[in-house]
């Protein structure tokens, strides 16, 4: 099949690059808009209690519609307002009403806060409408200008929070994310592509071939979104931008690198290119293999974000590997050995001093390699275990600058924080029952003394009386671990336990939406996990034709999922003193430090296997696979581990700690894993490492040698 690649590239280059424009363009055309939502109950199934309390509140109060934004009042000076602020806020607030956008219900100024330092206005959203749907953020926008150029002269300071405005906030700091992560990525790579080869054509090439890529992949991921009715999380661009350019270099390293190794053996440059995607077409397929196969393991799980994320970046992957092993060699047929240009040095041959020095250093001394390595895998490790894991996303998805966050704090000076965002109680009847009055009373009282609550609103009825809905304002932010254990624990106890006979209490709302979140999540942990390692592992035995290896290569990935999750947990939660991480760290390192550190061994490992098939013994094929195919796994680990370091430049908690985790992560799948313990456990266990199918053995009819 790489043969038949290799003469397709050759042969036919300005088919194989025209296929690609076309269908480029076709997709970029005809394909949906890849779109995002912060909604996160769109990503649950409907058998969670929060899901089962938005549905029945939709179903018993058709007519009601929920707080789309909220708008925060206080004095410039800090003080407390008077009655001719409170007078003024009336005057705003009213002006507002008639600029407000119809995808709002309308706004309502409430009382000044008991301490008199903030007031507040509440902006209901619809009722066929969703704070998270696009043209409520717009319609946030729009709130927010209006409502700063009417207190503009005055006493007043003004902030817009809520659903909308933190959407808008988090979908602000997400495009600016975009923005600076691609500049940071592309700058990146045009550097090291640069010094890596001394070429000018080779640091812009990756990102002219990966920028068309890149179109194509957006198109398919937006027409399958489309297709499934999958919910994507506002983060997947960022991430996709890394993965797009960050895995694309790689791959496109693994060719070129065997592609410049073949002429430097003095053939010419067709057969050069023929011969390149052969040798290495097994690499690039079986590493994009294993990276596909963890992404879309993802399916097993229950919520929609990561059934979503999983095909998204599969989808990504595949696409970079065609275009791997067929547009960026049929680029290479075309330009010829001018790829190089400037430089001449892809015609001599380099001594690979350092790498044959800790080569031969392996080969005669392959267990303090192997436990030198492990040690400092295991011994990073254990910080893992204090990993703490937090859900308070209304920190991770915007920094504490934009308005919304600081409309909170400004709020939180006067009235409880759950405010912004109360959590629904729903009293519903099983027996088709009237509610009474003494039922009703009874059942808010016990509400309110519930630990975390800070006041609950007088019941509101149905039509027919059977249900009726209480907003409970939480004490602490909607979104942080505190309202969340509340929310989880006493708040929901006491609902429960509280329900007239005859009744069912359900307890809805954003806060309740994320304890299932989190409920869901552990459940995803014990079982997308188990399922990835399994298919991973028989991926290598195919590809390896043993059942030993693929034991030993998936114990050392785990080693370093283990570690970079400690690394994380030391930096974050040991050196800056943070409470805990964002709860999905660590499905993001499974995704891209298990996956991509697959691909690493997977390159090691085969050239380590192409110089035992020369004859040579396991301790000088470890020795060998290091020299030649160290080169390849130091340069493609650095550039992904800085590409992915880029989403540090993103401006919040979660996009630092992903950045960090994972550009960490791949380091350590690159220059300890695949570089050192890998190499070193394979010529300590020897032959015996490719039983049963001994795919080791020096092969007669492989008379040229290979390189990598």
């Amino acid at each position: 099949m790489f043969q038949a690649l290799g003469r397709l590239a050759t042969r036919h280059p300005w088919w194989v690059l025209g296929t690609w424009i076309v269908a480029s363009v076709l997709i970029v055309m005809t394909a949906p808009r890849l779109s995002a939502t912060a909604d996160q109950s769109e990503f649950l199934p409907s058998s969670y209690e929060s899901i089962r309390a938005a549905n029945l509140q939709t179903q018993e109060f058709p007519q009601q519609g929920g707080v789309g934004a909220l708008v925060v009042f206080d004095r410039t000076d800090g003080g407390q307002l008077t009655s001719a602020d409170t007078a003024q806020v009336q005057k705003v607030v009213g002006q507002l009403q008639g600029k407000l956008d119809p995808v709002f219900s309308g706004i309502t100024a409430q009382p000044p806060s008991q301490n008199k330092l903030v007031q507040i206005a509440v902006v209901g959203i619809a009722k066929d409408k969703n704070p998270y749907d696009p043209d409520a953020i717009d319609a946030a926008e729009q709130l927010r200008e209006d409502a700063h150029a009417l207190v503009d002269g005055t006493d007043l300071r003004v902030g817009i929070t809520g659903a909308s405005a933190q959407a808008l906030d988090s979908q602000d700091a997400s495009a600016r994310a975009e923005a600076i992560v691609g500049a940071a990525t592309f700058l990146l790579i045009l550097v090291l592509m640069g010094l890596i080869f001394r070429s000018v054509i080779l640091a812009v090439l990756p990102l002219l071939v990966i920028g068309l890529v890149s179109q194509v992949a957006v198109g398919l991921i937006g027409a399958a979104n489309h297709l499934f009715d999958l919910k994507t999380d506002s983060s997947i661009q960022v991430i996709l931008i890394v993965v797009l350019f960050g895995i694309g270099t790689d791959y496109i390293l693994f060719f070129l690198f065997r592609y410049r190794e073949r002429l430097r053996l003095g053939e010419e440059h067709k057969p050069a290119v023929a011969q390149a995607i052969a040798r290495a077409g097994e690499a690039i397929l079986s590493a994009g293999g294993a990276v596909i196969v963890a992404f879309m393991a993802l399916i097993l799980s229950s919520l929609g974000i990561f059934k979503s994320i999983g095909p998204a970046l599969a989808i990504a992957v595949a696409v970079t590997v065609l275009a791997a092993l067929t547009l960026v060699p049929a680029v290479i047929s075309l330009i010829g050995t001018r790829v190089f240009w400037p430089s001449k040095k892809w015609k001599i041959e380099p001594k690979h001093a350092r790498f044959s020095r800790l080569g031969d250093s392996l080969g005669r001394r392959p267990g303090v390699y192997a436990a030198a390595s492990g040690l400092v895998l295991a011994v990073l490790a254990i910080f893992a275990f204090g990993f703490n894991p937090t859900f308070d996303l209304g920190d991770s998805g915007a920094p504490k600058t934009v308005e919304s966050a600081v409309a909170l704090r400004t709020l939180e000076k006067g009235f409880p924080a759950g405010a912004t965002d109360p959590t629904v109680v729903l009293l519903h009847s099983t027996e088709g029952n009237q509610l009474t009055q003494d039922e009703l009373t009874s059942f808010g009282s016990s509400l309110a003394k519930s630990q975390g609550v800070g006041t609950v609103g007088r019941p509101v009825s149905n039509t027919d009386g059977t249900t009726a809905s209480f907003s409970v304002v939480l004490a602490s932010d909607p979104t942080s671990d505190q309202a969340l254990a509340d929310v989880k624990g006493p708040v929901r106890t006491t609902a429960h336990e509280s329900a007239p006979p005859g009744t069912e209490a359900l307890v809805g709302g954003t806060t309740s939406v994320f304890v299932d979140f989190q409920k869901a999540m552990n459940r995803d942990y014990a079982v997308v996990f188990p399922v990835a390692a399994l298919v991973i592992a028989i991926i290598l035995a195919l590809l390896l034709r043993s059942v030993v290896a693929p034991w030993y290569l998936m114990a050392s990935v785990g080693l370093g999922f283990g570690a970079t999750l400690g690394a994380a947990v030391l930096l974050f939660q040991g050196v800056q003193g943070r409470d805990g991480l964002i709860f999905l760290l660590p499905i993001y390192i499974y995704l891209f430090v298990v996956a991509l550190g697959t691909d690493y061994n997977i390159l090691m490992i085969a050239r380590l296997r192409e110089e035992a098939r020369e004859g040579q013994d396991p301790h000088h094929a470890a020795a060998e696979a290091l020299k030649h195919a160290g080169p390849t796994v130091a340069a493609a680990g650095l550039i992904l581990a800085g590409t992915f370091a880029s989403l540090m430049l993103g401006g919040n908690s979660l996009l630092t700690a992903l950045g960090f985790s994972i550009s960490f992560g791949i380091f350590v799948a690159a220059f300890v894993m695949a570089m050192f313990f890998t190499p070193a456990l394979t010529a300590l266990i020897g032959h015996a490492a490719w039983w049963p199918g001994h795919s080791d053995e020096k092969r007669e009819s492989e008379t040229e040698t290979q390189t990598v």
